[in-house]
């Protein structure tokens, strides 16, 4: 992609080169979702792109149509790991569970791919593995750098990976958590890695699992950074193309629901995993298209009802705040036309986030003390995949008499009481 291009159209499978690919969602276009804005640039129209999802139809990998220039996307990163304790938690048992299968390796270099604040590498660093990270968002590789994990601010890819490898030697094991499905080129980061691992290390990788994302009906993580969604059986193909195999795959609810991936080096028998992970996609219907045309119609009830339960509050004169403003939260908005006008003020833990804006919407973002100074009766909860660790931490706000909303995967509430689905106010 040209400097100065900001979105492309692809022909072809990003997984297989098929070009039988075909459209089977079009959510609402939006503005890059992580690029809150600032109050200078307030009132501008910002630019804003297909959200157009195709599946192939030869290896039924799911993927964007449309791809945004990862300059605009990534160069400058809003998102952190440290403001969530439950990702903070995850990453610790991570590296763990990593640490533990590679104790006896002679190798213990660990390379992270989208290594954003470092703290996966911190964890293999209190572990004593040595560690470096490789990030394209220079603002977060600094904060990396500056907390003690070495980082070098660059887009992955083959010639990344050849360098790195003839600086710092092969690694025991490589790493991607949430960005192998970001980048453009998934065949040059696979290249790429393969210069990186040492005889018998394994790349690990963690992404959104399409069953997960089909079965809860979790569109939101649907958004530009997210180019692919992928199941394991599209993936293991890929693989086998790149001369390595995928070994080992697991299941995890982070994030609302994640794949954890084992790929090595060569032909390698995989374990037990794989064709149980295929049986059971292929069960959900992950093969097939009428599939997606379901949960399009999944999307439209989630619609209906969180629209008039939001209706439903504003016509009594109830206000409702925002909690958390990750990327699937401006996916959530735009495609179900929440505007300023029902929820007025988003809240977030996250300071690079505060006093900036929703783009488009204009929705500003403070901390999360605006819901004990303002009181609004109902704060929903956008980053619903942390729901459980925000009502927990604001238990205050429950016991003044405020209540929760959480979207998905179902939609429910929450107060002093408990928790409820959600049925039209005055009704059951």
């Amino acid at each position: 992609m040209s400097a100065g291009e900001q979105y492309y159209e692809i022909a072809c499978c990003r997984l297989c080169g098929s070009s039988a690919i075909e459209t089977v969602l079009e959510l609402t276009p939006t503005p890059p979702a992580n690029n809150l804005i600032t109050a200078e640039v307030l009132g501008r129209v910002p630019a804003c792109y297909p959200l157009e999802v195709c599946r192939c139809a030869d290896c039924h990998h799911l993927q964007l149509r449309h791809i945004v220039n990862p300059e605009l996307l990534f160069s400058n990163y809003l998102y952190v790991s440290q403001t969530s304790p439950v990702m903070l938690r995850h990453l610790a048992d991570q590296a763990v569970a990593l640490a533990e299968r590679i104790k006896d390796s002679g190798n213990k270099l660990v390379i992270e791919i989208g290594s954003n604040d470092g703290s996966l590498l911190a964890n293999f660093q209190r572990l004593g593995f040595p560690v470096l990270g490789v990030d394209p968002a220079r603002n977060i590789a600094a904060q990396a750098v500056a907390a003690g994990v070495p980082t070098i601010v660059e887009f992955f890819g083959e010639a990344v990976g050849r360098k790195l490898a003839a600086k710092y030697g092969r690694a025991g094991l490589v790493c991607a958590n949430h960005c192998f499905a970001h980048i453009e080129d998934i065949h040059s980061v696979v290249e790429g890695v393969k210069h990186l691992l040492d005889d018998g290390a394994e790349f690990v990788f963690e992404v959104g699992y399409l069953l997960d994302v089909y079965q809860k009906t979790l569109f939101d993580t649907i958004y530009h950074e997210h180019l692919d969604y992928h199941h394991v059986e599209p993936l293991a193909g890929f693989f086998a193309s790149h001369g390595m195999s995928l070994v080992h795959v697991e299941r995890h609810e982070i994030q609302g629901g994640t794949l954890r991936g084992f790929a090595r080096l060569g032909h390698v028998a995989p374990a037990a995993s794989i064709a149980a992970f295929i049986a059971a996609e292929r069960a959900a219907g992950l093969d097939r298209k009428e599939t997606f045309l379901r949960f399009e119609a999944s999307i439209k009830a989630l619609s209906t009802d969180l629209n008039r339960l939001l209706g439903d509050i504003a016509a009594r004169g109830g206000r409702v705040y925002g909690f958390g403003v990750p990327a699937k939260a401006t996916t959530l908005m735009y495609h179900f036309a929440i505007s300023s006008e029902l929820v007025p003020v988003i809240v977030d833990d996250n300071p690079l986030k505060q006093g900036r804006y929703v783009a488009g919407l204009e929705i500003p973002v403070t901390s999360a003390q605006a819901i004990y100074d303002d009181r609004p009766e109902y704060v929903l909860i956008l980053a619903w995949n942390f729901a459980d660790s925000i009502v927990a931490r604001n238990q205050a706000y429950l016991e003044s008499g405020g209540t929760f909303i959480v979207p998905l995967p179902t939609l429910r509430l929450v107060d002093r009481n408990g928790t409820r689905p959600w049925t039209a106010i005055g009704e059951g």
